[in-house]
């Protein structure tokens, strides 16, 4: 699994030009399910982005996470993490896990960030026409990808 976290002041997404749903403070998390991942993985990432420590502290240091702040985050599936761009001009999804066993992936992701003590928790809506806006703070932004472990 690939997650692309950002350090925000406030973010939201608007689903399928309707509903929209927003942050203030926080991350956003942008994950991507590939074709060889599994479920197993889906708690220690979830800890791992809730619990870094990308927040400054009273001395200017990133010590703190957004649990420590008592911030949000917003969770927003992305198949695109998993584009290969190693041929040609137009990205291949190949990797990217099928719909049904990403849905359950992100679901579950999703689950585990709400036992994470993170002060709200939002998401988009798998599979949905999203439009994000995010005021980045920094601008931090992180890449972590489960097959690096």
């Amino acid at each position: 699994m690939r997650a692309v976290i950002q350090r925000v002041r406030s973010a939201s997404v608007q689903i399928n030009q309707g509903e929209v749903r927003s942050i203030g403070p926080g991350l956003v998390i942008f994950l991507g399910v590939g074709d060889i991942d599994t479920l197993d993985i889906v708690p220690k990432l979830a800890e791992k982005c809730a619990g870094l420590r990308i927040f400054v502290d009273e001395q200017g240091k990133m010590s703190r996470s957004a649990v420590d702040c008592g911030y949000g985050a917003l969770v927003i599936s992305n198949f695109t993490l998993h584009a290969s761009t190693k041929k040609g001009k137009r990205p291949s999804f190949a990797h990217a896990a099928n719909p049904e066993f990403a849905k359950q992936a992100y679901d579950l992701f999703v689950q585990q960030m709400e036992q994470q003590g993170l002060a709200e928790l939002q998401q988009g809506e798998f599979g949905a026409d999203m439009q994000v806006q995010l005021h980045n703070d920094g601008p931090v932004t992180i890449i972590v990808d489960t097959d690096e472990w």
